[in-house]
């Protein structure tokens, strides 16, 4: 019993006391396990605001997408020749079409 707490107080002795205290040791521990080995770890927390945020930007895309569909729609539905002509080349049978592109 002599032996073992010799070595426990040289233990003790080479701890810097701050960490001699139970208090801080617990802080410590609980600290550790929250951060790396937690299920809802901060490694896990930050992926997961990164999906949020991802998802959000996707969100926005895909809502202006709508927007153009639903503009092109509404032309569409207004003029059908015209869409027809532009987006299809389509002509009528004494016509000709050409095109011609801009840069």
């Amino acid at each position: 019993m002599g032996i073992a707490k010799t070595v426990w107080r040289g233990f003790m002795d080479k701890v810097p006391p701050p960490f001699r205290n139970r208090y801080v040791v617990a802080a410590t521990l609980f600290l550790t396990w929250m951060v790396f080995f937690d299920s809802a770890n901060m490694l896990t927390q930050f992926h997961l605001v990164q999906a949020v945020n991802n998802l959000k930007k996707d969100k926005e895309y895909y809502q202006e997408e709508i927007k153009k569909a639903e503009s092109e729609k509404k032309t569409l539905a207004e003029d059908k020749e015209t869409f027809a002509r532009e987006q299809y080349y389509m002509q009528k049978d004494d016509e000709e079409v050409f095109i011609i592109e801009e840069e």
